[in-house]
Order: structure tokens, then C-alpha cells, then sequence
């Protein structure tokens, strides 16, 4: 009997475990715990919060309130100075039937062909190129070469290549000593190679950091890739699109919009060295703005003018980065 009581009393406490803590006690789990956020995470958080805002002071303070004070000026007739009168949308009208206006923009989707494709097409022969030589001293001081006029100030390369340019310069002199003189010519001041002759200035100096970029990208492509097109027998034109272009799709498409926006938004190269002339020939957005708001004392019809150019390169950027993103 006494062994009996033992058995029944060894068994109760699994049935007081199962029918649950006792109301006065709180029971502990790992899900309460775990929906409870720790004192840790908080403070990272607003550390993390602490580090961010100073760049977000700087960001909203330098482009957000000065792309909304456009907006607001954009709807209004006003010189800079004095009172300003209400609009509405006869700026951006303005825009879109001036005929200087349309012309800068006619150039500035010229000047994509030299500040984009030149140097992106450029970059991927050099790349292949200097890919193939041997790890050396030349291939070192060939990807500085490249890379230098990326770091030169564009206005110091624009004064430069306008030296070069001139009816005396360098570019003259070599034409006249290879027995080319009949070809000299005062190249920025010419009304049909003023443009070109900018846009070759924005090509050298973007084609270095394509080149490099490339060269980058190029070293992420698995070698085995290439040993295998190789044993199938495949030359370096097959090997260049079959590996080459596919594994460099977003470094593409990285350089096409870099290089679409700086010649959209060219100004420095330009205003050095032909402020927009002779005539209009190479009048882009950004010398019209300067000229509009400062010359001109038209503020709303600039700031009309940059709002356009803003969805301009909105309007040819966002494809290339969705198509960019599909295809990967």
C-alpha cells in the first residue's frame, strides 16, 4: 500500500507541469525573448541613426531644398532681384520652342556619342588588351597612363586641348609635319568641328576610367570560362562575346550611365573652352542655365530649363538601369 501512495505521489507532478505554471508566475520562452527588442539593438539603431543624419543634413540642405526651390521658381517670371510674377507653366512652353534651348539639347544627345560610346567601346579594347599581357611594369604604367587625365581638374584639361587646338597648336604642327597641312584649321572655332572637337576632349578623358573599370571586371570572370571556349576551339572574337561581354554586363551598364549623365550635364569642358560658341555649335544645357540665370537675370525660365534637363537624364538613365537589371 505504502508502495502505492509512493507511485501515485511520483506521479502528480507531470500532471501539475501539464496543467501550467501557476497564475502568480510569468513564464519565460525563447519567442517572448526573442519578440522583445534588446537594449543592444536599440542602441545600434540609434547609433546608427546618429551616423546617418549628419548626411542626410547635407544631402537635404545641398539637393533636396535647392531641387524644390527650382520647382517653386520654375512657375514664376522673376530676374533675381526684384518681384516675382506668376507663370505657370509658360517657362517650361518656353523651353520647348526656343530654338537655342532646343539646339543645346540636339547637342548635348550628340555629345553622348563622345562621352559614351567612344570611350565604353574604347575601354573594352583596352581592357582585352592589357588583360592579355603579362603581369609587368608595361601593364602597370599603361593602366596609370589611362587613368590620368581622370584625375586632371576638367578645366585645366579643357584649357589644355584648347592650346592644342588652336590655328598654332599641337594638333596643327603634327598635320603639317606628316604632310597633312591642307587639313589645319582652327578647330574650336569652326561651326562643323567645334563640337566634335569638344566631344574628342570628353572622350579622352572618360575612356581611362572605362578602361580600368573594365579591367576590374574582367578579373571577376572565372578563368575556367575561358579555358573552356578555348578547348572548344573558339578564337578571341568568340571568346570576346561569349564571356567577356556577358560578364561585363553591369560594369556596362555602370559606364553608359555615368557617362550618359556627364554629357548631359557637360558645363566645365565646354564653358573653357568655347562657352557654347562660335554660335550655337556647342550651346549644351548647362551653358544655357548659366547664361539664363546669370546673364540674362531670367531665373524661372533656368530653373524651367534644369527641371527639363533633370528629367531629361532621368528619362535616358532609368531604362539602361532596368535593362541592366532583367538581363542579369
Amino acid at each position: 500500500m505504502s508502495s502505492d501512495v509512493r507511485r501515485h505521489g511520483a506521479s502528480e507532478p507531470p500532471a501539475a507541469a501539464a496543467r501550467g505554471p501557476h497564475p502568480g508566475t510569468r513564464a519565460a520562452s525563447p519567442g517572448n525573448r526573442l519578440c522583445r527588442p534588446t537594449r543592444g539593438a536599440a542602441r545600434r539603431t540609434t547609433l546608427g541613426w546618429l551616423f546617418v543624419l549628419p548626411a542626410l543634413a547635407f544631402f537635404a540642405t545641398f539637393v533636396i531644398y535647392p531641387l524644390v526651390t527650382a520647382v517653386q521658381y520654375s512657375f514664376y517670371s522673376w530676374n533675381g532681384i526684384g518681384a516675382s510674377t506668376w507663370v505657370g507653366f509658360a517657362n517650361y512652353t518656353r523651353v520647348f520652342t526656343d530654338r537655342d534651348l532646343l539646339i543645346s539639347i540636339i547637342n548635348a544627345l550628340i555629345l553622348i556619342i563622345f562621352f559614351t560610346v567612344i570611350p565604353v567601346t574604347s575601354g573594352l579594347v583596352l581592357a582585352t588588351l592589357i588583360r592579355s599581357m603579362r603581369p609587368g611594369a608595361f601593364a602597370t604604367t599603361a593602366r596609370t597612363i589611362l587613368f590620368l587625365p581622370q584625375i586632371i581638374p576638367l578645366v585645366a584639361a579643357g584649357i589644355a586641348w584648347s592650346w592644342m587646338y588652336a590655328q598654332t597648336g599641337t594638333i596643327n604642327t603634327i598635320l603639317d609635319s606628316v604632310g597633312l597641312g591642307f587639313l589645319s584649321r582652327s578647330w574650336l572655332a569652326g561651326f562643323g568641328t567645334a563640337l566634335p572637337a569638344v566631344g574628342l576632349i570628353g572622350s579622352w578623358v572618360l575612356t581611362g576610367l572605362c578602361t580600368i573599370l573594365l579591367l576590374t571586371g574582367i578579373g571577376k570572370i572565372d578563368t575556367s570560362l575561358y579555358e573552356a571556349v578555348r578547348l572548344d576551339g573558339a578564337g578571341w572574337l568568340r571568346e570576346f562575346v561569349t564571356v567577356t561581354l556577358p560578364g561585363l554586363r553591369q560594369e556596362i551598364a555602370v559606364l553608359v550611365t555615368i557617362t550618359v549623365i556627364a554629357a548631359l550635364s557637360s558645363f566645365d569642358i565646354i564653358y573653357t573652352t568655347t562657352k557654347g560658341g562660335p554660335g550655337t555649335s556647342t550651346l549644351v544645357p548647362g551653358i544655357s542655365i548659366f547664361r539664363l540665370a546669370f546673364t540674362q537675370s531670367e531665373v524661372g525660365l533656368a530653373s524651367a530649363f534644369g527641371i527639363v534637363l533633370l528629367l531629361l537624364v532621368l528619362a535616358v538613365v532609368l531604362p539602361i538601369q532596368l535593362l541592366a537589371k532583367e538581363r542579369s
